[in-house]
């Protein structure tokens, strides 16, 4: 009987030596979609695990995500963790399952991994378990603002995001970083139940200079996008009766300048002989009126044909119409060329890779614009100002109605769906859709009234204040400013569309010397807004 009783305290006191704990961290572990997360497991005091059976599972214990068994994985994985689960070391100093590591490896995270997993771990006579908390992420796209301007003078600040898991905190702040009221925020989920955020608002010359949109989740991490107000919103127009001060002392000026012209053109007459009519109007008096008095005069005149000189008149035209700007822009000018590589099989490109249009069999054999026959730039920019020109035109050809022209980011997307080409996935663009007119690719498109249609387009990419702008080159006119913020390489795109007798061609535009110092503000004047 006492030899009984000493076997049994000694089988007790060797199965209570072998007993061990499974070890959790307490805090929660948070990855990103996409990404691989080790979720922690030891048993302790340390032994070798390799002969115990190791089990992790979420609600079902039949149903693991991962079984170790007999010395190896077992093919009873639940479906959706097939080939995306494993066994790890919890850190570079774990000496693995023969230290007690039975840490668990998740690769491709989704958002359906997201909950409690249990770390099982069995001996032939004891068992303990833990469990962890797995947090899922996204971290969405960079805001894209679109500034749409109101009649009251305000204009209304449209951001929208998407990719974002959970639904992110949306921020509207003015460039002294105080908080601002947006005017409402939808929220919308998709089947891969990510959200989708819109917020806009509309924001005055008082309210702020610089806007930003960030959107947030608990964990710190954001995306930020900023808009510059002044560049978006007119000056206020001049008072009227400033107006009539200005037009009063500039007829007065003109009036004395004409009095004193003709005194010393009879004076010259006199002692000469000779007639200098047309110093009353002379390019020092006009250089001293304002240049809002310079345009109304200039109209004036030539409503009633009294310019009395042509090389004033072409001064003061340039004035008026902005020539100067394309001066600028053309400052930045970069050289452009098409990249065969990645462009669509059913375009043809000139050896220069300059010229691209159709080919001549091809087809289209879908509804609405041919977004597939993109051809890409062989350039990409991550920083600066970048500026080229492309005709949309030919000697004897009418102006191309198909054609789209933008960037984006070096991302090797083919879809050929209009939706799946937006602003989020890396594409900003301005197109001409034949009947269907013009529009943009922002959240919710945008129409544009662009007449006349343009025969040469200028492109301007900034990309450190992220604005894409449009300008029609022959008319010297801004067309469209696109705001966002660009997180990689960009490159020029181009798509000539279909029918059109004119190709699309990129040209190699003058760039004239530039100025010692170079300005840092976006090539925006409240004129071009």
């Amino acid at each position: 009987m006492l030899t009984i009783i000493v076997a049994v305290l000694v089988n007790l006191f060797i199965e209570t030596s072998v007993s061990f704990t499974v070890v959790v961290p307490r805090d929660q572990t948070v990855a990103l979609v996409g990404s691989t997360v080790t979720l922690p497991c030891w048993i302790s005091p340390p032994e070798n695990a390799e002969t115990l059976e190791i089990r992790w599972y979420r609600q079902e214990f039949s149903n693991p995500v991962l079984l170790y068994q007999h010395g190896k994985i077992q093919d009873v994985q639940e479906e959706s963790f097939r080939n995306r689960s494993s066994l790890t070391l919890r850190s570079d100093l774990s000496g693995g399952l023969k230290d007690g590591d039975v840490s668990l490896r998740l690769e491709k995270l989704r958002i359906q991994d997201e909950g409690s997993l249990h770390c099982y771990v069995t001996g032939e006579s004891e068992y303990d378990s833990g469990e962890v908390f797995l947090k899922v992420t996204a971290l969405g796209s960079t805001p894209v603002l679109f500034p749409q301007p109101l009649d009251d003078g305000r204009v209304n600040i449209s951001c929208k995001s998407s990719g974002w898991y959970p639904d992110p905190d949306v921020t509207w702040m003015s460039d002294e970083r105080t908080v601002l009221r947006p005017g409402r925020v939808s929220r919308s989920r998709g089947a891969d139940e990510m959200f989708s955020v819109h917020s806009w608002m509309a924001v005055s010359h008082s309210e702020a200079q610089l806007v930003s949109c960030s959107m947030s989740l608990k964990t710190g991490e954001f995306r930020e996008s900023r808009i510059d107000i002044q560049a978006v919103i007119p000056s206020d127009p001049p008072d009227s009766s400033d107006q009539w001060k200005a037009l009063f002392f500039t007829l007065l000026i003109c009036g004395l300048l004409g009095l004193t012209g003709l005194i010393l053109y009879k004076y010259r007459h006199k002692l000469t002989g000779k007639k200098t009519g047309k110093e009353v109007c002379d390019d020092e008096s006009t250089e001293k009126v304002t240049k809002e008095v310079v345009e109304y005069e200039l109209t004036e005149k030539l409503k009633k044909g009294t310019v009395c000189d042509d090389e004033s008149t072409e001064e003061l035209t340039k004035e008026v119409v902005g020539d100067t700007i394309i001066e600028e822009l053309r400052k930045h000018a970069v050289q452009i060329t098409i990249d065969p590589g990645r462009s669509h099989p059913d375009l043809m490109i000139t050896k220069d890779r300059k010229i691209v249009r159709d080919a001549p069999g091809y087809k289209h054999t879908g509804e609405g614009f041919p977004y597939q026959l993109r051809a890409f730039g062989a350039q990409t920019f991550t920083s600066g100002r970048h500026y080229w020109e492309v005709s949309l035109a030919r000697e004897d050809n009418p102006p191309k109605i198909y054609w789209l022209i933008g960037v984006e980011e070096y991302r090797y997307l083919r879809s050929k769906n209009k939706s799946a080409l937006t602003p989020s996935n890396g594409y900003w663009f301005l197109c001409s859709d034949g009947p269907n007119g013009f529009y943009t690719n922002s959240d919710p498109p945008v129409t544009l009234s662009l007449t006349p249609r343009p025969e040469r387009l200028g492109v301007l990419l900034d990309y450190d204040h992220g604005q894409l702008s449009f300008y029609n080159v022959k008319e010297r006119k801004h067309l469209l400013t696109m705001s966002s913020r660009f997180t990689g390489s960009v490159a020029p795109l181009f798509n000539p569309g279909v029918g059109d007798e004119s190709p699309l061609e990129i040209l190699d535009c003058p760039k004239p010397v530039e100025s010692p110092v170079e300005s840092s503000e976006p090539l925006l004047s409240s004129s071009d807004a």
